[in-house]
């Protein structure tokens, strides 16, 4: 999976990268932190809070799934097989998935989940079957792995071809997915509505919305695939030197404005249509001042711990406000600051259990599978022993051992999970 050498002067680390994955995965905890009973003026959702942040879910996944293809691309080695690729990317995200199914399931699913939930959500296959009560069941965020899982099993395909477009086109195949994805509101909105959000998702701005419609733009995993190429895509810009030299700050006031606007504009287009290109851009203004060594306000080492934990916090969080909200009873703050420092406390508790599931299990089976990827690289094939002959015959030279390689990324780009 070869990628074009960076030009001269560039890292091969993004720190500023890992940091904002912090930020998008907290504008994901904000999002499900508003649905709370306690987070609306009325019970139903509605209010400041809940307003401002009725798409933060939405945008925080999109952002995840662009920044995945183009971590990817950036740190793609041309010794890395698909088989150790896809080897590598389970190992990351199928320990933390396992540890909190079955956390989720003890907390609080265990008293309503049925089989139909339960395998789909444990084998990452959720997000193929058009139902909020599988989709959304067990541990709510973990279906964007299941789109993930597509993303890894497509990735070297798409990877070798996107390598092959020439570099002075690579900028109409980014323009022409981006339009793409905001096209396919007005395609799916053709659609028959069928069911919709019912009460279980009376204080989600999905309630009142067609399942089917809202699944095949924002869950279906070939939808997703296309803010995944348009990752890659963008990684490519930038490794091949077409990058336009937009700075991140102005990229950033894009990103805000595209936020907004996406509170305005009909929901199936709210989804990812309006930030998608915005994030892109985004990305990659930010990649492209970490690969000249620019530092800025997400690069410094408190930023990057936090990004490096926030694949376990993405998962976490959503489990601490569940039982906080069902089991416990957190359902009304008497006060503002009540409603501030309770909000704070679950935050804090959420980055607690995170660091505790990346240093108790994603980061020791990750740091397993480097030791073994590396002894599997050191270790030549054993050569066949020759075969006894009955008389001498003539030796051929014999072919040389290659060692084998299971394509283990120890030149890490730093990002944490894709």
């Amino acid at each position: 999976m070869s990628v074009p050498p960076a030009a001269p002067g560039r890292s091969s680390r993004l720190p500023s990268l890992t940091g904002m994955r912090f930020f998008a995965a907290f504008l994901v905890f904000l999002f499900h932190l508003s649905l709370l009973d306690a987070y609306s003026t009325d019970g139903e959702g509605h209010g400041p809070f809940a307003s401002a942040l009725k798409n933060g879910g939405w945008a925080g996944v999109t952002f995840f799934f662009v920044l995945s293809g183009f971590v990817l691309t950036w740190s793609a080695r041309d010794d890395d097989t698909p088989g150790a690729f896809r080897g590598r990317r389970l190992a990351k995200i199928l320990p933390n998935h396992v540890v909190t199914f079955f956390l989720a399931l003890a907390s609080y699913a265990y008293v309503s989940a049925t089989w139909g939930q339960g395998i789909p959500n444990f084998l990452l296959l959720q997000a193929w079957v058009p139902r909020d009560d599988v989709f959304f069941s067990i541990n709510n965020p973990s279906w964007s792995l299941s789109c993930e899982l597509v993303f890894y099993l497509l990735f070297p395909a798409l990877h070798r071809r996107v390598s092959r477009i020439r570099a002075e086109r690579l900028w109409w195949w980014a323009a022409g997915t981006a339009a793409a994805i905001v096209l396919l509101p007005l395609a799916v909105q053709l659609l028959p509505t069928g069911e919709t959000f019912g009460p279980n998702h009376a204080n989600s701005p999905l309630y009142g919305h067609s399942i089917t419609q809202m699944w095949l733009v924002y869950i279906f995993p070939p939808a997703r695939v296309l803010d995944f190429l348009l990752g890659i895509l963008m990684a490519r810009i930038v490794l091949s030197g077409r990058w336009i030299g937009l700075g991140a700050l102005p990229a950033l006031a894009l990103t805000v404005v595209g936020y907004v606007v996406s509170l305005e504009v009909p929901f199936l287009f709210s989804l990812n249509a309006v930030v998608v290109a915005p994030f892109a851009l985004l990305i990659a203004a930010v990649a492209a001042g970490d690969a000249r060594g620019r530092s800025s306000a997400v690069s410094g080492r408190v930023c990057v711990w936090l990004g490096e934990v926030s694949f376990a916090f993405y998962l976490v969080h959503q489990i601490l406000l569940s039982v906080a909200q069902e089991r416990l009873g957190f359902r009304e703050a008497d006060s503002p600051a009540e409603a501030v420092g309770a909000a704070v406390l679950l935050a804090a508790v959420s980055l607690l259990l995170a660091w505790l599931l990346y240093i108790g299990v994603e980061r020791p089976v990750m740091r397993a599978w480097a030791r073994r990827s590396r002894r599997a690289r050191a270790t030549p094939a054993a050569a066949p022993a020759p075969a006894a002959a009955p008389a001498p015959a003539p030796m051929a030279a014999p072919e040389p051992t290659r060692p084998a390689h299971d394509g283990d990324s120890s030149r890490s780009v730093t990002v944490g999970t894709n």
